[in-house]
Protein backbone atom coordinates (compact mmCIF):
# COMPACT_ATOMS: atom_id res chain seq x y z
CA UNK A 1 0.00 0.00 0.00
CA UNK A 2 1.41 3.52 -0.38
CA UNK A 3 3.01 5.11 2.68
CA UNK A 4 3.01 2.17 4.22
CA UNK A 5 7.19 1.89 5.90
CA UNK A 6 8.63 -1.66 5.03
CA UNK A 7 11.50 -2.60 7.74
CA UNK A 8 15.28 -1.64 6.52
CA UNK A 9 16.82 -5.32 6.15
CA UNK A 10 13.47 -6.53 3.94
CA UNK A 11 14.30 -3.14 1.55
CA UNK A 12 17.54 -4.40 1.06
CA UNK A 13 16.57 -7.67 0.70
CA UNK A 14 14.39 -6.86 -1.99
CA UNK A 15 17.38 -3.95 -3.15
CA UNK A 16 19.89 -7.25 -3.75
CA UNK A 17 17.21 -9.10 -5.55
CA UNK A 18 16.42 -6.43 -8.02
CA UNK A 19 20.02 -6.04 -8.46
CA UNK A 20 20.80 -9.82 -9.16
CA UNK A 21 17.46 -10.37 -10.95
CA UNK A 22 17.83 -7.31 -13.09
CA UNK A 23 21.70 -6.51 -13.73
CA UNK A 24 21.95 -8.74 -17.41
CA UNK A 25 18.89 -7.06 -18.41
CA UNK A 26 20.17 -3.67 -17.65
CA UNK A 27 23.36 -4.37 -19.14
CA UNK A 28 21.21 -5.69 -21.95
CA UNK A 29 19.57 -2.41 -22.43
CA UNK A 30 22.14 -0.14 -21.86
CA UNK A 31 24.32 -1.23 -24.53
CA UNK A 32 21.42 -1.72 -27.27
CA UNK A 33 20.99 1.91 -26.33
CA UNK A 34 24.67 3.53 -27.20
CA UNK A 35 24.62 1.11 -30.05
CA UNK A 36 21.38 2.40 -31.31
CA UNK A 37 21.33 5.41 -29.81
CA UNK A 38 17.55 4.87 -28.98
CA UNK A 39 15.80 4.07 -25.67
CA UNK A 40 14.54 0.39 -25.56
CA UNK A 41 11.67 -1.90 -23.45
CA UNK A 42 14.39 -3.29 -21.48
CA UNK A 43 15.47 0.88 -20.26
CA UNK A 44 11.73 1.11 -19.74
CA UNK A 45 11.37 -1.97 -17.61
CA UNK A 46 14.72 -0.78 -15.42
CA UNK A 47 12.97 3.02 -14.97
CA UNK A 48 9.31 1.36 -13.89
CA UNK A 49 11.46 -0.89 -11.58
CA UNK A 50 13.56 1.89 -9.94
CA UNK A 51 10.34 3.94 -9.35
CA UNK A 52 8.36 1.46 -7.82
CA UNK A 53 11.57 1.36 -5.59
CA UNK A 54 11.52 5.47 -5.11
CA UNK A 55 7.59 5.52 -4.33
CA UNK A 56 7.90 2.95 -1.58
CA UNK A 57 7.02 -0.09 -3.02
CA UNK A 58 10.10 -2.69 -3.44
CA UNK A 59 7.98 -6.12 -3.58
CA UNK A 60 6.55 -4.84 -6.63
CA UNK A 61 9.98 -3.77 -7.84
CA UNK A 62 11.63 -6.96 -7.31
CA UNK A 63 8.88 -8.95 -8.72
CA UNK A 64 8.60 -7.00 -11.93
CA UNK A 65 12.12 -7.36 -12.42
CA UNK A 66 11.79 -11.43 -11.62
CA UNK A 67 8.58 -11.40 -14.11
CA UNK A 68 10.43 -10.23 -16.73
CA UNK A 69 13.80 -11.83 -15.88
CA UNK A 70 11.36 -15.11 -16.57
CA UNK A 71 9.93 -14.05 -19.76
CA UNK A 72 13.86 -13.25 -20.83
CA UNK A 73 14.69 -17.18 -20.21
CA UNK A 74 11.68 -18.36 -21.93
CA UNK A 75 12.88 -15.81 -25.19
CA UNK A 76 15.92 -17.70 -24.79
CA UNK A 77 14.96 -21.01 -24.75
CA UNK A 78 12.73 -19.94 -27.77
CA UNK A 79 16.21 -19.11 -29.50
CA UNK A 80 18.63 -22.05 -28.05
CA UNK A 81 15.70 -24.36 -29.13
CA UNK A 82 15.58 -22.93 -32.87
CA UNK A 83 19.70 -22.83 -32.95
CA UNK A 84 19.67 -26.80 -31.61
CA UNK A 85 16.90 -27.85 -34.68
CA UNK A 86 18.52 -26.06 -37.20
CA UNK A 87 22.32 -27.06 -36.41
CA UNK A 88 21.21 -30.84 -35.95
CA UNK A 89 19.71 -30.65 -39.76
CA UNK A 90 23.40 -31.73 -41.28
CA UNK A 91 26.49 -33.30 -39.47
CA UNK A 92 28.97 -30.76 -39.12
CA UNK A 93 32.47 -32.38 -40.83
CA UNK A 94 35.74 -32.66 -38.41
CA UNK A 95 37.90 -29.91 -37.58
CA UNK A 96 41.04 -32.61 -38.36
CA UNK A 97 41.42 -34.78 -40.68
CA UNK A 98 44.47 -37.34 -41.80
CA UNK A 99 47.18 -36.31 -44.38
CA UNK A 100 48.22 -38.41 -46.01
CA UNK A 101 51.73 -37.54 -47.65
CA UNK A 102 54.45 -40.65 -49.47
CA UNK A 103 52.75 -43.47 -47.30
CA UNK A 104 52.57 -40.93 -43.99
CA UNK A 105 49.72 -40.43 -42.26
CA UNK A 106 49.46 -36.97 -40.20
CA UNK A 107 46.71 -35.57 -38.23
CA UNK A 108 46.04 -31.83 -39.21
CA UNK A 109 43.51 -28.91 -39.36
CA UNK A 110 41.04 -29.50 -42.11
CA UNK A 111 41.51 -25.40 -43.19
CA UNK A 112 44.87 -26.42 -43.09
CA UNK A 113 44.62 -28.25 -46.33
CA UNK A 114 44.86 -27.24 -49.85
CA UNK A 115 43.66 -28.04 -53.74
CA UNK A 116 45.46 -31.31 -53.97
CA UNK A 117 45.88 -32.64 -51.02
CA UNK A 118 45.68 -36.37 -49.97
CA UNK A 119 43.55 -37.32 -47.09
CA UNK A 120 43.08 -41.13 -45.64
CA UNK A 121 39.85 -42.04 -44.42
CA UNK A 122 39.11 -45.22 -42.44
CA UNK A 123 35.99 -47.32 -41.77
CA UNK A 124 33.31 -45.15 -39.68
CA UNK A 125 35.36 -41.70 -39.57
CA UNK A 126 33.50 -38.69 -41.36
CA UNK A 127 35.04 -37.61 -44.64
CA UNK A 128 36.47 -34.20 -43.49
CA UNK A 129 36.81 -32.58 -47.12
CA UNK A 130 35.03 -32.12 -50.53
CA UNK A 131 37.18 -34.25 -53.26
CA UNK A 132 37.25 -37.44 -55.30
CA UNK A 133 38.58 -40.93 -54.31
CA UNK A 134 42.16 -41.82 -55.91
CA UNK A 135 41.99 -45.27 -54.27
CA UNK A 136 40.13 -47.41 -52.84
CA UNK A 137 35.93 -48.42 -52.84
CA UNK A 138 33.41 -48.30 -50.10
CA UNK A 139 29.58 -46.77 -49.30
CA UNK A 140 29.09 -43.56 -48.68
CA UNK A 141 26.08 -42.29 -45.86
CA UNK A 142 25.26 -38.90 -47.86
CA UNK A 143 22.18 -38.02 -45.63
CA UNK A 144 23.77 -34.83 -43.95
CA UNK A 145 24.39 -33.44 -47.52
CA UNK A 146 21.56 -35.15 -49.58
CA UNK A 147 18.95 -36.73 -47.97
CA UNK A 148 19.06 -39.93 -49.10
CA UNK A 149 18.50 -42.19 -46.80
CA UNK A 150 20.34 -45.40 -48.42
CA UNK A 151 24.14 -45.64 -48.80
CA UNK A 152 25.87 -44.52 -51.95
CA UNK A 153 28.74 -46.99 -53.29
CA UNK A 154 31.55 -44.95 -54.34
CA UNK A 155 34.35 -46.14 -56.42
CA UNK A 156 37.87 -44.22 -57.64
CA UNK A 157 36.88 -41.15 -59.53
CA UNK A 158 33.57 -40.47 -57.32
CA UNK A 159 32.83 -37.42 -56.07
CA UNK A 160 32.98 -36.98 -52.32
CA UNK A 161 31.88 -34.13 -49.65
CA UNK A 162 32.60 -33.50 -45.95
CA UNK A 163 30.21 -34.42 -43.85
CA UNK A 164 29.32 -37.82 -44.86
CA UNK A 165 30.68 -40.68 -43.22
CA UNK A 166 32.58 -44.08 -44.95
CA UNK A 167 30.83 -47.22 -44.08
CA UNK A 168 32.68 -49.72 -45.87
CA UNK A 169 36.47 -49.38 -46.23
CA UNK A 170 39.58 -47.20 -46.30
CA UNK A 171 40.02 -44.61 -49.27
CA UNK A 172 42.11 -41.88 -50.39
CA UNK A 173 40.47 -39.08 -51.12
CA UNK A 174 42.23 -36.02 -53.19
CA UNK A 175 41.14 -32.62 -51.96
CA UNK A 176 39.15 -30.83 -55.53
CA UNK A 177 37.91 -27.81 -53.32
CA UNK A 178 39.12 -25.32 -50.88
CA UNK A 179 37.82 -25.61 -47.04
CA UNK A 180 35.64 -22.85 -47.23
CA UNK A 181 34.12 -23.82 -50.01
CA UNK A 182 33.39 -27.69 -49.55
CA UNK A 183 29.17 -27.66 -49.50
CA UNK A 184 28.73 -28.30 -45.83
CA UNK A 185 30.24 -25.24 -44.84
CA UNK A 186 27.94 -23.49 -47.27
CA UNK A 187 24.92 -24.63 -45.62
CA UNK A 188 26.87 -24.26 -42.06
CA UNK A 189 26.67 -20.33 -43.10
CA UNK A 190 23.30 -20.79 -44.51
CA UNK A 191 22.07 -22.15 -40.96
CA UNK A 192 24.05 -18.91 -39.28
CA UNK A 193 22.34 -16.68 -41.43
CA UNK A 194 18.22 -17.88 -40.66
CA UNK A 195 18.28 -16.85 -37.35
CA UNK A 196 19.20 -13.35 -38.08
CA UNK A 197 17.34 -12.90 -40.99
CA UNK A 198 13.85 -11.47 -39.31
CA UNK A 199 10.36 -11.63 -41.07
CA UNK A 200 9.06 -7.88 -41.98
CA UNK A 201 6.85 -7.69 -39.33
CA UNK A 202 9.80 -8.25 -36.26
CA UNK A 203 11.26 -5.54 -37.61
CA UNK A 204 8.50 -2.97 -37.98
CA UNK A 205 7.50 -4.10 -34.58
CA UNK A 206 11.51 -2.98 -33.83
CA UNK A 207 10.80 0.40 -35.23
CA UNK A 208 7.77 1.35 -33.01
CA UNK A 209 9.70 0.40 -29.95
CA UNK A 210 11.71 3.33 -30.58
CA UNK A 211 9.16 5.31 -30.67
CA UNK A 212 6.92 4.24 -28.21
CA UNK A 213 9.19 3.98 -25.34
CA UNK A 214 9.51 7.58 -25.09
CA UNK A 215 5.75 8.30 -25.99
CA UNK A 216 5.34 5.73 -22.51
CA UNK A 217 7.81 7.86 -20.67
CA UNK A 218 6.38 11.03 -21.68
CA UNK A 219 2.64 9.75 -20.78
CA UNK A 220 4.04 8.69 -17.33
CA UNK A 221 5.44 11.88 -17.05
CA UNK A 222 1.82 13.76 -17.62
CA UNK A 223 0.26 11.50 -14.87
CA UNK A 224 3.36 12.35 -12.37
CA UNK A 225 3.10 15.79 -12.88
CA UNK A 226 -0.83 16.86 -14.63
CA UNK A 227 -3.44 15.21 -11.79
CA UNK A 228 -1.55 16.69 -9.02
CA UNK A 229 -0.73 20.33 -10.19
CA UNK A 230 -4.10 20.87 -11.49
CA UNK A 231 -5.23 19.78 -7.87
CA UNK A 232 -6.80 16.54 -9.03
CA UNK A 233 -4.71 13.88 -7.47
CA UNK A 234 -1.99 14.00 -4.46
CA UNK A 235 1.60 13.85 -5.40
CA UNK A 236 2.12 10.25 -3.96
CA UNK A 237 -0.87 9.68 -5.77
CA UNK A 238 0.44 10.95 -9.43
CA UNK A 239 3.83 9.54 -8.84
CA UNK A 240 2.40 6.04 -8.22
CA UNK A 241 0.00 6.22 -10.90
CA UNK A 242 2.92 7.38 -13.49
CA UNK A 243 4.74 4.15 -11.96
CA UNK A 244 1.93 2.21 -13.17
CA UNK A 245 1.88 3.77 -16.17
CA UNK A 246 5.66 3.09 -16.97
CA UNK A 247 4.70 -0.90 -15.62
CA UNK A 248 1.96 -1.43 -17.80
CA UNK A 249 2.51 0.63 -20.95
CA UNK A 250 5.55 -1.11 -21.66
CA UNK A 251 5.40 -2.92 -25.33
CA UNK A 252 7.40 -6.20 -23.28
CA UNK A 253 4.77 -8.62 -24.95
CA UNK A 254 4.43 -7.03 -27.76
CA UNK A 255 7.87 -6.83 -28.43
CA UNK A 256 7.84 -10.77 -27.74
CA UNK A 257 4.74 -11.47 -29.92
CA UNK A 258 6.94 -12.64 -33.07
CA UNK A 259 10.38 -13.22 -32.47
CA UNK A 260 9.52 -16.38 -30.34
CA UNK A 261 6.83 -17.65 -32.45
CA UNK A 262 9.31 -17.45 -35.38
CA UNK A 263 12.17 -19.08 -34.25
CA UNK A 264 9.78 -21.63 -32.86
CA UNK A 265 8.51 -22.68 -35.99
CA UNK A 266 11.96 -22.49 -37.62
CA UNK A 267 12.83 -24.84 -35.14
CA UNK A 268 9.64 -27.07 -36.16
CA UNK A 269 10.42 -26.92 -40.04
CA UNK A 270 13.96 -27.66 -39.02
CA UNK A 271 12.99 -31.23 -37.30
CA UNK A 272 11.85 -32.27 -40.57
CA UNK A 273 15.10 -31.66 -41.88
CA UNK A 274 14.10 -28.36 -43.72
CA UNK A 275 15.86 -25.22 -43.69
CA UNK A 276 14.19 -22.04 -43.43
CA UNK A 277 16.86 -19.50 -44.13
CA UNK A 278 14.85 -16.26 -42.02
CA UNK A 279 11.44 -15.55 -40.90
CA UNK A 280 10.49 -13.06 -43.79
CA UNK A 281 10.04 -16.16 -45.91
CA UNK A 282 7.51 -17.56 -43.55
CA UNK A 283 5.40 -14.53 -44.06
CA UNK A 284 5.25 -15.20 -47.64
CA UNK A 285 4.70 -18.76 -47.64
CA UNK A 286 1.03 -18.14 -45.84
CA UNK A 287 0.51 -16.36 -49.02
CA UNK A 288 1.38 -18.75 -51.84
CA UNK A 289 -1.06 -19.05 -54.67
CA UNK A 290 1.40 -21.04 -57.38
CA UNK A 291 3.59 -23.74 -56.74
CA UNK A 292 6.00 -24.30 -59.69
CA UNK A 293 7.75 -27.80 -59.89
CA UNK A 294 10.91 -27.70 -62.32
CA UNK A 295 10.98 -31.87 -63.95
CA UNK A 296 14.29 -33.31 -63.37
CA UNK A 297 15.45 -33.88 -59.93
CA UNK A 298 12.47 -31.73 -58.52
CA UNK A 299 9.40 -33.84 -59.13
CA UNK A 300 11.75 -36.77 -60.84
CA UNK A 301 14.70 -38.51 -59.07
CA UNK A 302 17.11 -36.76 -61.18
CA UNK A 303 18.50 -39.99 -62.35
CA UNK A 304 17.60 -40.73 -65.47
CA UNK A 305 18.57 -43.49 -67.20
CA UNK A 306 18.85 -44.23 -71.26
CA UNK A 307 16.08 -46.98 -72.42
CA UNK A 308 17.08 -46.24 -76.19
CA UNK A 309 19.42 -44.66 -78.37
CA UNK A 310 18.26 -44.61 -82.44
CA UNK A 311 20.60 -43.62 -85.06
CA UNK A 312 20.18 -42.96 -89.00
CA UNK A 313 20.81 -46.19 -90.47
CA UNK A 314 23.08 -44.84 -93.52
CA UNK A 315 25.37 -43.78 -90.82
CA UNK A 316 27.86 -45.36 -89.14
CA UNK A 317 26.32 -46.19 -85.42
CA UNK A 318 29.64 -46.50 -83.53
CA UNK A 319 31.35 -43.75 -84.94
CA UNK A 320 28.37 -41.94 -84.15
CA UNK A 321 28.06 -43.34 -80.21
CA UNK A 322 31.73 -42.43 -80.18
CA UNK A 323 31.20 -38.80 -80.74
CA UNK A 324 28.11 -38.65 -78.30
CA UNK A 325 30.07 -40.14 -75.66
CA UNK A 326 33.00 -38.27 -76.26
CA UNK A 327 30.74 -34.52 -76.15
CA UNK A 328 28.71 -35.52 -73.33
CA UNK A 329 31.52 -36.52 -70.79
CA UNK A 330 32.46 -33.53 -70.82
CA UNK A 331 29.86 -31.77 -69.53
CA UNK A 332 27.74 -32.09 -65.97
CA UNK A 333 24.64 -31.95 -66.92
CA UNK A 334 22.41 -34.95 -65.28
CA UNK A 335 21.18 -36.13 -68.80
CA UNK A 336 24.34 -36.29 -70.04
CA UNK A 337 26.00 -38.09 -66.95
CA UNK A 338 23.32 -40.98 -67.85
CA UNK A 339 24.44 -40.88 -71.35
CA UNK A 340 28.08 -41.38 -70.72
CA UNK A 341 27.35 -43.84 -67.93
CA UNK A 342 25.37 -45.82 -70.87
CA UNK A 343 28.10 -45.72 -72.88
CA UNK A 344 31.52 -46.25 -71.11
CA UNK A 345 31.65 -49.78 -71.92
CA UNK A 346 30.81 -49.67 -76.01
CA UNK A 347 32.63 -46.33 -76.80
CA UNK A 348 36.09 -44.74 -77.63
CA UNK A 349 36.88 -41.24 -75.82
CA UNK A 350 38.35 -38.51 -78.11
CA UNK A 351 39.15 -35.42 -76.49
CA UNK A 352 37.42 -33.24 -78.77
CA UNK A 353 37.10 -29.01 -78.52
CA UNK A 354 33.52 -28.36 -77.08
CA UNK A 355 31.56 -25.95 -76.00
CA UNK A 356 28.25 -26.09 -73.70
CA UNK A 357 25.63 -23.86 -74.70
CA UNK A 358 23.14 -23.23 -71.68
CA UNK A 359 19.67 -24.54 -72.00
CA UNK A 360 20.59 -26.21 -75.61
CA UNK A 361 23.31 -28.56 -75.57
CA UNK A 362 27.24 -29.26 -76.50
CA UNK A 363 28.71 -28.83 -79.76
CA UNK A 364 32.14 -29.76 -80.80
CA UNK A 365 33.51 -29.29 -84.39
CA UNK A 366 35.28 -32.23 -86.37
CA UNK A 367 36.62 -31.90 -89.75
CA UNK A 368 34.45 -30.38 -91.58
CA UNK A 369 31.30 -31.18 -89.97
CA UNK A 370 29.30 -29.43 -86.98
CA UNK A 371 27.73 -32.11 -84.09
CA UNK A 372 25.31 -30.51 -81.72
CA UNK A 373 23.96 -32.97 -78.65
CA UNK A 374 21.05 -31.54 -76.83
CA UNK A 375 18.12 -29.70 -78.11
CA UNK A 376 18.79 -27.55 -81.06
CA UNK A 377 17.03 -25.93 -84.07
CA UNK A 378 17.53 -28.75 -87.10
CA UNK A 379 16.14 -30.27 -90.14
CA UNK A 380 13.87 -32.94 -89.64
CA UNK A 381 14.66 -36.49 -90.54
CA UNK A 382 11.56 -38.73 -91.99
CA UNK A 383 12.60 -41.88 -90.43
CA UNK A 384 14.43 -40.14 -86.98
CA UNK A 385 11.81 -37.14 -86.42
CA UNK A 386 8.76 -40.23 -86.36
CA UNK A 387 10.54 -42.27 -83.91
CA UNK A 388 11.18 -39.53 -81.50
CA UNK A 389 7.85 -38.01 -81.54
CA UNK A 390 6.61 -41.82 -80.59
CA UNK A 391 9.23 -41.78 -77.74
CA UNK A 392 8.38 -38.33 -76.75
CA UNK A 393 4.81 -39.50 -76.22
CA UNK A 394 5.87 -41.48 -73.73
CA UNK A 395 7.81 -38.92 -71.30
CA UNK A 396 10.76 -39.97 -72.19
CA UNK A 397 13.37 -36.79 -72.33
CA UNK A 398 14.69 -36.85 -75.69
CA UNK A 399 18.80 -35.64 -76.19
CA UNK A 400 19.11 -34.67 -80.28
CA UNK A 401 22.07 -35.95 -82.27
CA UNK A 402 22.31 -33.47 -85.04
CA UNK A 403 25.20 -33.31 -87.71
CA UNK A 404 25.28 -29.90 -89.78
CA UNK A 405 21.99 -28.98 -88.61
CA UNK A 406 20.23 -32.09 -89.43
CA UNK A 407 18.92 -34.37 -86.92
CA UNK A 408 20.48 -37.90 -87.27
CA UNK A 409 19.73 -39.50 -84.28
CA UNK A 410 18.29 -39.11 -80.78
CA UNK A 411 18.98 -40.74 -77.02
CA UNK A 412 15.38 -41.35 -75.41
CA UNK A 413 15.90 -41.31 -71.48
CA UNK A 414 13.48 -42.25 -68.47
CA UNK A 415 13.39 -40.34 -64.90
CA UNK A 416 11.25 -41.70 -62.78
CA UNK A 417 8.74 -39.16 -60.50
CA UNK A 418 9.36 -38.97 -56.81
CA UNK A 419 7.07 -41.12 -54.69
CA UNK A 420 4.24 -39.19 -53.45
CA UNK A 421 4.35 -36.42 -56.23
CA UNK A 422 0.76 -36.85 -56.58
CA UNK A 423 -0.25 -37.12 -53.69
CA UNK A 424 1.77 -33.37 -52.90
CA UNK A 425 -0.28 -31.77 -56.01
CA UNK A 426 -3.47 -33.04 -55.32
CA UNK A 427 -3.47 -31.75 -51.72
CA UNK A 428 -2.06 -28.35 -52.76
CA UNK A 429 -5.11 -28.20 -55.52
CA UNK A 430 -7.51 -29.06 -52.86
CA UNK A 431 -5.92 -25.80 -50.46
CA UNK A 432 -6.29 -24.02 -53.81
CA UNK A 433 -3.13 -23.71 -54.90
CA UNK A 434 -2.49 -23.69 -58.32
CA UNK A 435 0.82 -26.39 -59.28
CA UNK A 436 2.44 -25.56 -62.38
CA UNK A 437 5.29 -27.83 -64.29
CA UNK A 438 8.21 -25.80 -65.66
CA UNK A 439 10.64 -27.41 -68.22
CA UNK A 440 13.30 -27.56 -70.52
CA UNK A 441 11.77 -30.63 -72.49
CA UNK A 442 9.23 -30.45 -75.12
CA UNK A 443 5.98 -30.16 -74.99
CA UNK A 444 4.88 -33.97 -75.38
CA UNK A 445 7.21 -35.09 -72.91
CA UNK A 446 5.94 -32.67 -70.18
CA UNK A 447 2.44 -33.29 -70.76
CA UNK A 448 3.24 -37.16 -70.38
CA UNK A 449 5.44 -36.15 -67.43
CA UNK A 450 2.51 -33.70 -65.79
CA UNK A 451 -0.15 -36.39 -66.22
CA UNK A 452 1.97 -38.84 -64.39
CA UNK A 453 2.03 -36.67 -61.39
CA UNK A 454 -1.52 -35.02 -61.55
CA UNK A 455 -0.42 -31.32 -62.96
CA UNK A 456 -2.66 -29.74 -65.26
CA UNK A 457 -0.78 -26.65 -66.71
CA UNK A 458 2.53 -26.92 -68.06
CA UNK A 459 5.26 -24.72 -69.38
CA UNK A 460 7.41 -26.54 -71.70
CA UNK A 461 10.63 -25.78 -73.72
CA UNK A 462 11.71 -22.97 -71.14
CA UNK A 463 15.43 -21.63 -71.27
CA UNK A 464 16.46 -20.37 -68.28
CA UNK A 465 16.52 -16.87 -68.90
CA UNK A 466 12.92 -17.76 -69.66
CA UNK A 467 11.49 -19.48 -66.57
CA UNK A 468 12.63 -16.35 -64.98
CA UNK A 469 9.95 -14.08 -67.29
CA UNK A 470 7.47 -17.41 -66.97
CA UNK A 471 7.78 -16.40 -63.24
CA UNK A 472 7.37 -12.79 -63.06
CA UNK A 473 4.07 -13.47 -65.47
CA UNK A 474 2.85 -16.10 -62.54
CA UNK A 475 2.98 -13.52 -60.03
CA UNK A 476 1.23 -10.63 -61.95
CA UNK A 477 -1.77 -12.78 -62.55
CA UNK A 478 -1.56 -14.67 -59.63
CA UNK A 479 0.03 -12.90 -57.20
CA UNK A 480 2.75 -14.92 -54.31
CA UNK A 481 4.76 -17.59 -56.39
CA UNK A 482 6.66 -20.78 -55.23
CA UNK A 483 8.96 -22.32 -57.53
CA UNK A 484 10.64 -25.54 -56.48
CA UNK A 485 13.90 -26.87 -58.47
CA UNK A 486 17.28 -28.22 -57.95
CA UNK A 487 19.36 -27.23 -60.65
CA UNK A 488 22.23 -24.32 -62.30
CA UNK A 489 19.45 -23.45 -64.72
CA UNK A 490 16.77 -23.23 -62.28
CA UNK A 491 18.76 -20.46 -60.32
CA UNK A 492 17.26 -17.10 -61.70
CA UNK A 493 13.85 -18.53 -61.19
CA UNK A 494 14.32 -19.86 -57.74
CA UNK A 495 16.02 -16.11 -56.85
CA UNK A 496 13.09 -14.27 -58.74
CA UNK A 497 10.09 -16.35 -57.05
CA UNK A 498 8.83 -15.30 -53.35
CA UNK A 499 9.72 -18.12 -52.16
CA UNK A 500 12.59 -20.14 -53.60
CA UNK A 501 12.66 -24.38 -52.77
CA UNK A 502 16.25 -25.98 -53.49
CA UNK A 503 16.60 -29.64 -53.12
CA UNK A 504 19.10 -30.52 -50.84
CA UNK A 505 20.91 -32.45 -54.03
CA UNK A 506 20.74 -29.02 -55.72
CA UNK A 507 23.93 -27.29 -56.76
CA UNK A 508 25.92 -25.06 -55.15
CA UNK A 509 24.48 -21.87 -56.56
CA UNK A 510 20.59 -23.19 -56.31
CA UNK A 511 21.14 -23.59 -52.05
CA UNK A 512 22.55 -19.96 -52.10
CA UNK A 513 19.74 -18.21 -54.18
CA UNK A 514 17.15 -20.52 -52.81
CA UNK A 515 14.72 -19.20 -49.49
CA UNK A 516 14.27 -22.52 -48.44
CA UNK A 517 16.34 -26.36 -48.87
CA UNK A 518 14.63 -29.56 -48.35
CA UNK A 519 17.75 -31.00 -46.99
CA UNK A 520 15.82 -34.90 -47.49
CA UNK A 521 14.66 -33.71 -50.93
CA UNK A 522 10.82 -34.81 -49.51
CA UNK A 523 8.19 -33.25 -51.80
CA UNK A 524 5.63 -33.76 -49.46
CA UNK A 525 7.44 -30.78 -46.97
CA UNK A 526 5.49 -28.41 -49.22
CA UNK A 527 2.18 -29.12 -47.90
CA UNK A 528 3.66 -29.20 -43.85
CA UNK A 529 5.05 -25.80 -44.71
CA UNK A 530 1.97 -24.20 -45.85
CA UNK A 531 0.51 -25.52 -42.89
CA UNK A 532 2.75 -24.45 -39.85
CA UNK A 533 3.17 -20.65 -42.05
CA UNK A 534 -0.05 -20.38 -41.54
CA UNK A 535 -0.45 -21.32 -38.01
CA UNK A 536 2.50 -19.07 -37.39
CA UNK A 537 0.84 -15.96 -38.69
CA UNK A 538 -2.20 -16.92 -37.04
CA UNK A 539 -0.28 -17.13 -33.30
CA UNK A 540 1.06 -14.05 -33.94
CA UNK A 541 -1.73 -12.12 -34.93
CA UNK A 542 -3.41 -13.88 -31.55
CA UNK A 543 -0.16 -12.04 -29.19
CA UNK A 544 -0.21 -8.77 -31.17
CA UNK A 545 -4.19 -8.58 -30.39
CA UNK A 546 -3.75 -9.79 -27.04
CA UNK A 547 -0.89 -7.86 -25.90
CA UNK A 548 -2.39 -4.25 -27.48
CA UNK A 549 -5.79 -4.87 -25.34
CA UNK A 550 -3.65 -5.81 -22.11
CA UNK A 551 -1.92 -2.57 -22.00
CA UNK A 552 -5.27 -0.47 -23.48
CA UNK A 553 -6.85 -1.97 -20.55
CA UNK A 554 -4.52 -1.24 -17.94
CA UNK A 555 -3.77 1.99 -18.98
CA UNK A 556 -8.03 3.24 -18.97
CA UNK A 557 -8.42 1.09 -15.51
CA UNK A 558 -5.60 3.45 -14.11
CA UNK A 559 -6.83 6.37 -15.65
CA UNK A 560 -9.98 5.59 -13.31
CA UNK A 561 -7.43 4.84 -10.19
CA UNK A 562 -8.93 1.16 -10.96
CA UNK A 563 -5.33 -1.02 -10.64
CA UNK A 564 -2.82 -0.68 -8.42
CA UNK A 565 0.81 -1.37 -8.78
CA UNK A 566 0.75 -5.30 -7.89
CA UNK A 567 -2.24 -6.10 -9.70
CA UNK A 568 -0.18 -3.87 -12.91
CA UNK A 569 2.96 -5.74 -12.57
CA UNK A 570 1.20 -9.25 -12.47
CA UNK A 571 -0.98 -8.81 -15.32
CA UNK A 572 1.69 -7.14 -18.10
CA UNK A 573 4.19 -8.99 -16.81
CA UNK A 574 1.91 -12.33 -16.85
CA UNK A 575 0.40 -11.38 -20.23
CA UNK A 576 4.04 -11.26 -21.77
CA UNK A 577 4.93 -14.63 -20.57
CA UNK A 578 1.57 -15.96 -21.45
CA UNK A 579 2.39 -14.44 -25.45
CA UNK A 580 6.00 -16.55 -25.12
CA UNK A 581 4.12 -19.73 -24.05
CA UNK A 582 1.77 -19.28 -27.21
CA UNK A 583 4.37 -18.68 -29.14
CA UNK A 584 6.19 -21.87 -28.34
CA UNK A 585 3.17 -24.10 -29.76
CA UNK A 586 4.64 -23.87 -32.81
CA UNK A 587 7.24 -26.34 -31.27
CA UNK A 588 4.92 -29.39 -31.26
CA UNK A 589 2.46 -27.83 -34.15
CA UNK A 590 2.13 -31.30 -36.82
Amino acid sequence: NIGKTVQTPVVILYAVSFLLGGFFKAKEGIEETIENKSLNVEILMILAALSAFVIGSPLEAALLIMIFAVSGLLETFAHNKSQKELTSLLNLSPEQATLYEDGKETIVFVNQLKVGDQVIVKVGDAIPVDGKIIRGQTAINQAAITGESMPVNKVEDDEVFAGTYNLNSAIIVEVTTSPDQFVVSKIVALVKDAQDNQGRQQTRVEKIEKWYVYIVILIALGFMLIPATLGYWTWTESFYRGTIVLVVGSPCALMASIAPTMLSTLSNAARKRVLIKGGKYLENLSQIKVVVFDKTGTITEGKPVVVDIQVDKSLERQAILDIVFSVEKQSNHALANAITIHLEKESTYHPYQVEEIPGFGMTTKIGKDTYKIGKFEHTSSATISSLMTASQGKGNSIVQIIKNDELIGFISLIDKLRPNVKQVVVQLKNEGIIPILITGDNLATAQAIAKSAAIDHVIADALPHEKSKYIKDLQAKYGKVMMVGDGINDAPALAIADIGVAMGSASDISLETSDIVFMNNRLENIHHLLRISKSNQQIIYQNVIFSIGVILTLLTLNFIGQVNLPLGVVAHEGSTILVILNSLRMLRKK
